[in-house]
């Protein structure tokens, strides 16, 4: 068990932190919520021991482990992928290059009755005991299936580290923070670097297998999936309930609605007792009733309103110049870079007004074709933008960008033309940067400030065609919904590169889906892809499995009839079972690990030779049934 206790973070006048407090179990789930500067990371890193608090403390058991996956890290370079996620098992690595040593000394004795020949032997026992109830034997696969889950492939594992981008350098590390299975978990936007498979294996991972976790995230479908318990920074103060976001939301709305209700019955009543003093007050026959009701009035517990942070982004995009009827016409666009292939024969015509989203895994081609839209690389096949098309572009790195040097006030005003220039300090206030903060350096903002920023420019001149690259990073989930609806509300055409998959519900009717060096266009929401997807798959295995060659992917994309979702239903509850059946055992299997480590830990434990030869038979019996489990997620998955 955690605590957090009366932690107060201040600067000079200004409170982050009030005097917060809450108590972590060891398999909580926590969102921790707010709006951006409200101050979840300040309050991770103080969890990791990275921040001295002002006052306060994290209590942490002895002997517990702490795992924190910071927005941003430094990465170390020198090892292939492999090795580096590798590295989380240093202590067993260490102690398996210890007994080969032993085993290479023992080979090489003769002395078999020396006390020294025999103490060799009582280590390299008790070493193979200890890598026994490590699970040494399972290394290997466990990082392999770690990370083909975060989105690597086989080829990846022996490529250096340096080859891959600094998004793919986080999954390396967040795959190693998996790997070392922590106490507690401290992740801060984990998802930022993930596409859509991986956040879903992730959210997997998280629900069994981890042990408690606190998850900064301002994916709300993510974290819907994994946390029960969300516990929101507002002004300084903590909101804790046991539930997950989207049930916090309607629960605080709730609460404060009461306490309204409550907080006005009391104020009349107040000002009736107010009313009566004042008119009695100088009437001797009242004088007892009177100084009866001013008692009433000292003793009355004032019911207060919890305060609220009504500070959000307002946004509205200028009215669209018509274009043509086909903002963007491609026909066997492609891209190569040498004999690399990152995708070909891309032909698709978007329609004016059409909201369309981009996804798939990272690497396979969604930036590189916004470039090649943007003209900023050179392509194989024709590309064509229609008639009178103005493009918005916000780049992935649009707010790294930015010079730091700058005022966040200069920053707009250099990149504004004509009468707008007049109307720059209102537009930065409707954005979160009114009065001093308009004077803010841009290298001390914050990833979402930054971002906010960013989109300024997109405001600057009316725009037809808005092309966002991954738009809702590092935005707080206010800001997000903001900007959903504005999109929602814009007049023109727009497309969206995104893994938030609540964000694009609703918000886009058309997918194009990038993989195995092919972009193919699914109609409808991104539920509805994913739901299709899961479909598609299960025929392909289908085939393969009764010894037929798969159709072509383009094929699938025929309505399944009702025998094939009544049989998919049929699996689906099938693997539901199997699911659940693995999980009571692993369940029961690890509080079993647990007894034991707890007797283990006593001196006649220690020398029991059968309870820990039980220990490295559950060891290994959790593996192999964690192996299954995975095994029947994918399946639910396909």
């Amino acid at each position: 068990m955690f605590s957090i206790e009366k932690l107060t973070v201040s600067f000079g006048s200004f409170t982050l932190l009030d005097e917060i407090g809450f108590v972590i179990d060891k398999k909580d789930k926590i969102a921790l919520v707010g709006r951006n500067g409200a101050g979840k990371s300040t309050l991770l890193k103080i969890f990791a021991g990275l921040q001295e608090p002002t006052g306060g403390r994290v209590v942490v058991p002895r002997d517990a482990t702490v795992g924190y996956l910071p927005q941003q890290m430094q990465v170390s370079d020198g090892r292939t992928v492999k090795e580096e996620a590798a590295l989380a098992f240093g202590k067993v690595l260490q102690w398996e290059a210890e007994l080969e040593k032993m085993n290479a000394e023992l080979a090489n004795r003769e002395d078999y009755t020396a006390e020294s020949y025999h103490k060799l032997i009582d280590n390299i026992t008790l070493l193979n005991e200890r890598l026994a109830m490590e699970g040494a034997s399972n290394i290997e696969a466990e990082t392999e299936k770690t990370l083909l889950g975060l989105g690597f492939r086989r080829t990846d594992f022996d490529r250096p580290t340096t080859e891959f981008s600094g998004g793919w350098r986080m999954r390396i590390e967040l795959a190693k923070l998996l790997l070392q299975k922590p106490d507690i978990l401290l992740l801060d936007e984990p998802t930022n670097h993930l596409d859509i498979e991986s956040i879903q294996w992730l959210e997997n991972f998280l629900a069994v297998q981890a042990g408690a976790a606190l998850i900064v995230s301002h994916d709300r479908a993510f974290i819907d999936r994994v946390c029960r318990r969300t516990v929101e920074i507002s002004l300084g103060k903590i909101y804790d309930y046991r539930v997950n976001y989207s049930k916090y939301l309607e629960l605080r709305k709730e609460r404060r609605e009461q306490q309204q209700r409550a907080y006005e019955n009391q104020r009349k009543q107040i000002e009736d007792t107010e009313d009566f003093i004042e008119r009695f007050r100088y009437k001797s026959s009242k004088a007892v009733q009177v100084q009866s009701r001013i008692k009433q009035l000292e003793k009355l517990d004032r019911i207060e309103i919890d305060e609220d942070d009504r500070s959000a982004l307002r946004l509205k995009f200028p009215p669209a110049p018509r274009s043509g009827a086909y903002p963007i016409i491609m026909e066997n666009v492609g891209k190569s870079y040498g004999d690399g292939v990152v995708f070909r024969d891309a032909t698709l015509a978007v329609n004016r007004g059409e909201k369309i989203a981009f996804v798939g895994k990272n690497g396979e081609g969604k930036s590189t074709l916004v470039k090649c839209i943007m003209g900023q690389i050179p392509f194989d096949g024709k590309l064509q933008l229609g008639h009178n098309v103005k493009i918005g572009y916000f780049a992935q790195n649009q707010a790294d960008l930015m010079d730091g040097k700058l005022t966040v006030f200069e920053t707009i005003d250099y990149a504004a033309t004509g009468d707008i220039r007049s109307r720059i300090r209102d537009i930065l206030g409707a954005f979160m940067f009114g009065g001093e903060a308009s004077d803010k350096k841009v290298g001390v903002l914050s990833g979402g400030e930054r971002t906010r920023l960013a989109m300024i420019r997109l405001l600057l001149e009316p725009v037809n065609l808005l092309i966002l690259d991954e738009p809702t990073n590092h935005l707080d989930m206010r800001s997000k919904d903001v900007l959903k609806e504005a999109l929602k509300a814009f007049d023109g055409t727009a497309v969206i590169v995104s893994h938030d998959r609540e964000f694009l519900d609703g918000l886009v009717d058309k997918v194009y889906e990038f993989g195995n060096q092919k972009v193919k266009e699914h109609l409808g929401g991104i539920y509805e892809f994913l739901e299709k997807k899961r479909i598609e798959n299960l025929h392909e295995l289908e085939k393969t499995t009764d010894g037929e060659k798969p159709k072509a992917k383009e094929t699938a994309a025929f309505p399944p009839s009702h025998a094939e979702r009544k049989e998919r239903q049929k699996q689906l509850k099938h693997l539901e079972k199997e699911i659940a059946r693995y999980e009571k055992q692993i369940e029961d299997s690890e509080a079993e690990i647990k007894r034991i480590e707890i007797a283990l830990n006593t001196p006649d434990g220690a020398a029991d030779a059968d309870l820990l030869r039980k220990y490295a038979e559950l060891q290994k019996t959790v593996a192999e049934t964690m192996e299954k489990w995975v095994e029947a997620e994918r399946g639910m998955a396909d």
